[in-house]
């Protein structure tokens, strides 16, 4: 797949299965270093790289002296969790954000001419503001041209001929080209990508077809929903549609439905003396956060309005019994004017069950929220189709792990359409910088030699060993 000659050479750091190493092996790079800490990922970057990342980085004592060779690209996409919203959000102060310590002291040790790193967009959030501003400034300080504004994306953006998928996943990038002579000039340099619309003019509502992504080919044991889970969906999919057909076709509430919050109406209502706003409750309960109060208030307003046919639905399902646990008797309406919930994108969330339009997925996981599609299919998205979504091919070879180990690399893992774009557009950003060296030179080419997509690169991955 890579050319006779290998156009530069890269590491990948926090490499997972290897979605870094699929985009920049279509680019003709050569790995020259990869490190993978779980056991599971590791074993499928091996299988189809022939590379064992298993380990961690390594930094001696002194940490002058890593086991990293020379390379002209480095690549990491260091771990999420401590700049994650479904973490504590601890950034640097917590272990696992000092990682990025040994990435600068390898670019610091190694100087590879271009640096791109990858996290969650939370990263750029203003929860961690400081933790950024470390990243942009320790950067700078090893010479290298970075950005101080984030570059967001998502390969739902990203058209199928120029390698996107139906995923909305927007990560922050940072993109860094080594120019020690020049930074005074790079102060204000701008993004390489920025979250908005789609490239080229692509409408991402108008043009994505999931049907175009799914087949029954790959299905596994836990795609088919259960007899339980039928029942939730048919219950509230009657809900929607009854919703809608009282109201001649306005879509349902924005904010999340929630069933047992219509249990304590009446008494309620008689300890106000009427259906309390917000503010009245708040008042009543300083303890109360005010997005709670304000989804509880709506959620009096809604069922003083339609308790009638909400309490012959509710009786008629069962909605109050064991048949329904409290995380089902909640719907989070994100699907517009979708005249069902069956024709929705579904998932069974902690906080209800989230319905999406069946345009783009949500961004895969890597905890048990598989999204599930409605219309004739009816079922989890396959593992197979997981790995589509970020971009890797049908030859991928994940061997003969459970399928929750692949639903988990895939949602922690890189979009390889992403990494393709990304890379493309650092490229014709900083090609006035990358031209004075024979490294970036080589850069340049790989990158503006090569197709759009990797895709029909990579229709031609064979893995190294069987699984």
């Amino acid at each position: 797949m890579a050319k006779s000659a290998s156009a530069f050479r890269f590491v990948d750091l926090f490499a997972g299965v290897g979605g870094f190493h699929a985009a920049l092996k279509a680019y003709g790079g050569a790995c020259v270093y990869a490190v993978e800490i779980d056991k599971a990922a590791a074993a499928v970057y091996e299988r189809n790289w022939g590379r064992n990342p298993l380990g961690d980085i390594k930094v001696d004592a002194n940490e002058t002296i890593m086991n990293v060779p020379d390379h002209d690209l480095l690549v990491a996409g260091f771990p999420c969790q401590p700049f994650s919203k479904s973490g504590a959000q601890r950034g640097m102060d917590e272990a696992r954000g000092t990682l990025y310590w040994h990435i600068l002291k390898i670019i610091e040790k190694r100087k590879p001419k271009v640096v791109l790193l990858e996290n969650v967009r939370n990263l750029a959030g203003p929860r961690h503001l400081h933790e950024w501003q470390v990243i942009i400034e320790t950067l700078r300080e090893q010479g290298y041209r970075v950005s101080e504004t984030p570059a967001i994306f998502s390969p739902h953006l990203l058209p199928p001929e120029r390698g996107g998928r139906p995923q909305v996943r927007e990560r922050v990038f940072i993109t860094a080209t080594h120019n020690p002579t020049g930074l005074g000039d790079d102060s204000f340099v701008e993004p390489v990508a920025r979250i908005g619309h789609g490239i080229g003019g692509f409408d991402p509502k108008a043009e994505w077809h999931l049907e175009d992504l799914l087949d029954d080919t790959h299905n596994v044991p836990g795609c088919d929903l259960t007899e339980a889970e039928v029942r939730w969906v048919d219950a509230w999919d009657e809900w929607v549609q009854t919703w809608f057909e009282k109201l001649d076709g306005r879509r349902p509430p924005g904010f999340p439905i929630w069933a047992d919050s219509w249990t304590d109406f009446d008494k309620v209502v008689k300890r106000f003396g009427d259906v309390p706003d917000h503010r009245e409750l708040m008042d009543d309960d300083e303890g109360l956060p005010a997005w709670k109060a304000g989804h509880l208030a709506k959620n009096y307003a809604l069922y003083s309005i339609h308790r009638e046919w909400i309490d012959v639905w509710a009786q008629k399902w069962g909605i109050y019994t064991e048949k329904f646990p409290p995380s089902r008797r909640k719907l989070e309406w994100q699907a517009q004017d979708t005249p069902r919930l069956w024709d929705t994108v579904m998932h069974f969330r902690p906080s209800g069950i989230r319905a999406k339009a069946p345009t783009y997925l949500p961004a895969l996981v890597a905890i048990t929220q598989t999204s599930i599609v409605g219309g004739t299919r009816r079922r989890r998205l396959s593992p197979r189709e997981t790995a589509r979504l970020q971009g890797l091919p049908d030859t991928y070879d994940f061997g003969a792990q459970r399928p929750a180990a692949t639903y988990k690399q895939m949602g922690n893992g890189v979009n390889v359409g992403v990494v393709w774009h990304v890379l493309r557009e650092h490229v014709a950003r900083d090609e006035d910088v990358l031209k004075k060296t024979a490294a970036g030179r080589n850069i340049i080419r790989a990158v503006q030699t090569a197709p759009l997509s990797p895709d029909e690169v990579l229709a031609k991955h064979k893995p190294v060993t069987a699984g």
